[in-house]
């Protein structure tokens, strides 16, 4: 088991690295374009990225979000929406910020660690679901990130 938790931890931080990347390759011209005509901007996704990493904090139970009030803009609202949202200078900070914090928490997990239950699931249905656990959520938001960056390369 310990071997496959490694393997998520390294594909999660691949994602995260493969991720800066694209991101400090960007131009704040170039985040703010639409990754296709009428599709979400760089900045949109970017923005659901820093809000969906957030998320995993009290989801874990690893303590609140940091940035609250960017849920109902990038979570709960379509791009273009014309709700307020912070510049990309911001967006680009606050996405270091969380993966950075995320990161420090994980590097302090055990593997029982990884097993427990996540906050989104009751212990009487974790009881019957043990796949429901902390591992599954990085597992998941993994391939979420990976699913987006796909799209913001497309701003290249």
């Amino acid at each position: 088991m310990e071997q496959v938790l490694k393997q998520v931890l390294d594909g999660w931080s691949l994602q995260i690295k493969t991720a800066n990347k694209v991101i400090e390759s960007l131009s704040d011209e170039q985040l703010a374009g639409d990754i296709a005509p009428g599709k979400n901007s760089g900045v949109y996704l970017l923005g659901h990225l820093v809000t969906v990493h957030d998320g995993v904090l009290p989801l874990m139970g690893l303590g609140d979000k940091i940035f609250p009030e960017m849920e109902n803009v990038f979570l709960r609202s379509p791009d273009k929406s014309g709700l307020p949202h912070p510049d990309v200078q911001t967006l680009r900070r606050n996405w270091l910020d969380i993966n950075e914090k995320l990161n420090e928490h994980f590097a302090g997990f055990s593997l029982n660690n990884w097993m427990e239950r996540h906050t989104a699931v009751s212990e009487e249905a974790f009881a019957n679901e043990p796949h429901r656990n902390k591992l599954n959520i990085l597992i998941s938001r993994t391939s979420h990130l990976a699913y987006h960056l796909g799209q913001i390369a497309l701003l290249k």
